[in-house]
């Protein structure tokens, strides 16, 4: 399989394919762009009608007959401008927040198909690529970095569009009044686009790395959080915490850089601007005393030139926010362009009534492509056997079952049940055929009747009883002061570990598989435990083909069919006894080890 790291070549940059979000929302986006143009253009009439107001005050006095020059100034119009000028600004706020109730529903729904597309691809990702990223890395990129893009639209898109005509009206209306201080202030514009576009491209690297260390962060914190116990145990705790002051350390070093490099940039900004509008004071002030200017032009063109230089700075505020959301962007892209599962057939065949018989036919299988693990391996199973898979931590025993299931594909041969090559099934259809009780006991958060039910969401509460009673777990469960009905929390703390196996247990019986897939059911329970779950292990092999992956060979004993493997090949099959009499590997092991130890690890290599 390709790996999921290697190059990005070819793909589009992490700003067109956030703007291509977009594109499914264009009427709406049209239409706030619309609100901000028509917004803009109301804002922009308020200092021309502003300066005319003081043009009236200013000829008033100049004319005004009398010593206090009161009679001469145009109350009235002065007036009506202001109430002009106050009905445009009132409309133009008011056009500003319809489109800001349009950037947010625009935004949200952006987010929202992106979380269901990031949901989706999580489930098409294969079980290697969860291998080779912690948990916390990958629910870091769905939860922090999609927050974090859904934010930065949120502040910026509004503002982008409304800085954006504005900086364009101002500029029109700057060139009406006065060419000259129009091209002084355009004069500014390079000098700010340079130092704007410095800064953000070391900002942008710098905002990657702080996501990065997010991720690390919380993958970390997943970790010490889930294995709290063994963390305490194993007396780890001071290790953990200098762990988590070192991640902790790197990702302030990288936020505090990205967060100081990109903040220089309004700054800066700000700076050129003022230059740009003192200069402008001084040759508005000149041109006035040559008569080139009225004070009111002058006092219009000064307050275009203070809202002509804020969207400016603001865009440049707003490139700053962008390049985090911009590294938040990337690393979503990297997880949407991971390479996937191969695809279901078009033409799937279907099980019409499935028995169990399976046929390994020469796999071969490697984790890693320089590594051997599994070459060569044929078996057939019949229907309603019991396969017993034995052999030390290593052999390849759990791979024989995640090939079965397809969570991994086979590099080589292939894989038949009942006659039927599995990879032309769906892997939906494969798996509903299948029942996996694992070592490591999986419950969600809710009652134990839905956990029992999770695998037949339909079931009835007498099927789930049922299930419960031909599995030994009905009676713990009735302990419970709400039975069923029993809340189980996150990390289900609150039934034992071999209760929580009981459970699972009944979770495949009520699925009614054809085949079932017990790997290392009994390793972490007591022994008293370890006999109920072997008890309701029998009763839900009954009438079906079983794997059953073991270390102790006391939970084997009675198999059909016994297979010992050794670096990932079958050196050995046949019933118990058969087995210890040909007093061969398996024998070795017998009495090695004692039918009730566990089998030891394989040597390193």
């Amino acid at each position: 399989m390709v790996s999921t790291d290697g190059p990005r070549h070819g793909r589009r940059g992490p700003a067109r394919r956030t703007l291509g979000l977009l594109r499914p929302h264009r009427a709406l986006v049209a239409a706030a762009v619309a609100l901000g143009l028509g917004g803009v253009a109301l804002n922009a009439s308020g200092p021309m009608l502003l300066g005319r107001a003081t043009d009236l005050i200013f000829d008033g006095i100049q004319h005004s007959p009398g010593s206090h020059g009161s009679k001469g100034v145009d109350f009235d119009g002065i007036a009506r401008v202001l109430l002009i000028a106050l009905a445009l600004f009132a409309a133009a706020s008011f056009l500003t927040l319809l489109q800001g109730r349009l950037v947010t529903t625009v935004v949200q729904r952006v987010v929202f198909a992106l979380r269901g597309s990031l949901e989706d691809k999580l489930a098409r990702l294969p079980l290697r690529y969860f291998d080779r990223h912690p948990a916390g890395e990958v629910l870091s990129r769905v939860t922090n970095d999609v927050d974090n893009l859904q934010q930065t639209l949120q502040q910026t898109l509004s503002q982008l569009i409304t800085a954006v005509f504005s900086v364009l009206s101002m500029l029109v209306l700057m060139f009406v009044i006065s060419p000259l201080l129009a091209l002084i202030m355009l004069a500014c514009v390079p000098v700010s686009a340079v130092l704007a576009a410095r800064i953000s491209k070391r900002a942008q690297p710098r905002f990657a790395q702080q996501w990065s260390a997010t991720g690390t962060l919380n993958a970390h914190v997943e970790e010490v959080y889930t294995g709290h116990a063994l963390v305490k145990g194993f007396g780890r705790r001071e290790q953990a915490e200098r762990a988590f002051d070192e991640h902790n350390e790197a990702l302030y070093r990288a936020g505090a850089r990205a967060q100081f490099v990109s903040g220089a940039i309004e700054p800066s900004m700000m700076f050129v601007s003022n230059l740009g509008y003192v200069v402008v004071a001084v040759a508005g002030a000149l041109r006035v005393v040559a008569g080139a200017l009225s004070i009111g032009d002058v006092q219009a063109f000064i307050l275009y030139s203070r809202q002509f230089s804020q969207p400016i700075v603001e865009v440049a505020g707003i490139a700053a926010r962008l390049q985090s959301a911009l590294a938040s962007a990337e690393r979503i892209h990297d997880l949407l362009d991971a390479d996937e599962q191969g695809p279901d057939p078009d033409r799937p065949a279907r099980l019409q009534k499935p028995c169990g018989h399976v046929q390994f036919e020469k796999v071969r299988f490697r984790y890693s492509p320089d590594t051997p693990l599994i070459e060569d391996l044929s078996l057939t199973v019949e229907p309603g056997q019991t396969v017993a898979v034995v052999g030390p931590t290593g052999a390849g025993k759990t791979t024989l079952g995640n090939l079965l299931t397809r969570f991994y594909e086979t590099d080589e041969g292939r894989i038949l049940l009942d006659g039927t090559d599995i990879t032309t099934l769906t892997r939906e259809d494969l798996r509903s055929h299948i029942g996996l009780v694992l070592q490591d006991a999986w419950l969600f958060s809710g009652t134990i009747a839905e956990n029992i039910a999770y695998g037949r969401p339909e079931a009835t509460r007498e099927e789930i009883v049922a299930a419960a009673r031909a599995t030994c777990a009905d009676r713990f469960i009735r302990t419970l002061p709400d039975g069923y009905d029993t809340l189980l929390d996150e990390e289900s703390t609150n039934v034992s570990a071999g209760e929580k196996q009981l459970i699972t247990i009944a979770r495949a019986f009520l699925a009614r598989p054809s085949i079932l897939l017990l790997d290392e059911a009994t390793s972490s329970v007591d022994t008293r435990t370890e006999v109920l779950i072997q008890r309701a292990a029998h009763e839900l092999r009954a009438g079906r083909t079983s794997f059953v992956i073991a270390h102790r060979l006391s939970t084997i004993r009675d198999a059909d069919l016994i297979v010992v493997m050794e670096g990932g090949r079958i050196v050995e099959r046949g019933t118990h006894d058969q087995l210890l009499a040909a007093e061969g590997a398996y024998a070795r092991l017998h009495s090695a080890v004692g039918p009730d130890a566990e089998l030891a690890p394989v040597a390193p290599r």
